[in-house]
């Protein structure tokens, strides 16, 4: 097995990987998260993979592996507005193609940009989940639809330049503008992710180039193993996040996990300027 670099993958640098995968499935489950935020880190830091095509198809992959696993739980447990799901896809949806396209024409100057609007995007996301925070609401509100949507519009075309599933965005904005209470945020979220990974994925990978798919053939028995690691874990964290954890405990671990996210970011971009 062969890394990006051309150097041999060996058995331990493989396991450690897959059980950082299922960890991340695992914590971000239950928070409406796909886990983009932490699995193209450990793709790119962690294997030393370029931060390109190749790399993103594979950390949405892994986010929709999540956010199906956990979406699924959330169905179950009836915490999915599919009224705010089909609202919200009319805006997700175009969105993600445009961050496509955005991918695309910036090819060879895309590491330093990715960074810093990841860097953006997680200060954001901090402080609108903590003012929404402040709804304590237990009743559906009406819906604010324009607000919504581009919303969620910006959230779909983040996903597809940081390879994300957003939940981060879709979050907080089902909550402010969608009128949604913190668990059923949550499941519609995932629910959203459901639908534009895959569509954000397809179009990713006809955008790539020919060495871009020689790379994941290279590392197809890795690609093909991680995300049934974190398909389980997933589930497992779902079920663990719903039954065990309250919505005021999940919100506040979604807000140290940005945080801890935002730090990262602040010291790799500071350690490029000096």
């Amino acid at each position: 097995m062969l890394g990006l670099n051309g150097i041999a993958m060996d058995a331990v640098t493989m396991t450690v990987v897959l059980l950082g995968c299922g960890f991340i499935g695992f914590l971000f489950a239950p928070l409406g998260l796909g886990g983009g935020l932490l699995f193209a880190p450990l793709l790119h830091y962690g294997l030393g993979w370029e931060i390109d095509g190749a790399l993103l198809i594979v950390s949405l992959g892994l986010s929709a592996t999540v956010a199906w696993g956990s979406g699924l739980r959330h169905r179950k447990e009836q915490h999915v507005s599919d009224e705010r799901l089909k609202q919200s896809l009319l805006g997700a949806l175009p969105g993600s193609i445009i961050g496509v396209v955005i991918v695309a024409s910036l090819q060879g100057s895309f590491d330093l940009i990715f960074k810093a609007l990841s860097l953006i995007f997680v200060t954001w996301a901090i402080v609108k989940t903590l003012r929404s925070k402040a709804n304590t609401s237990a009743e559906e509100e009406t819906a604010n639809l324009l607000p919504l949507r581009i919303g969620v519009g910006a959230g779909g075309m983040l996903s597809s330049i940081l390879a994300i599933g957003a939940g981060a965005i879709y979050v907080p904005v089902l909550r402010t503008y969608g009128g949604l209470v913190s668990r059923k945020a949550i499941g519609t979220s995932l629910h959203i992710m459901m639908v534009v990974l895959p569509i954000s994925i397809l179009t990713h990978f006809v955008a790539l180039d020919s060495s871009q798919v020689d790379v994941l053939s290279s590392n197809l028995l890795l690609i093909l193993c991680m995300p049934i690691i974190v398909g389980i874990a997933a589930n497992l964290g779902a079920r663990f996040g719903i039954a065990k954890v309250s919505e005021q405990r999940i919100m506040n671990l979604f807000v140290l996990v940005l945080i801890v996210i935002g730090v990262r970011y602040v010291l790799d971009l500071t350690s490029r300027m000096f």
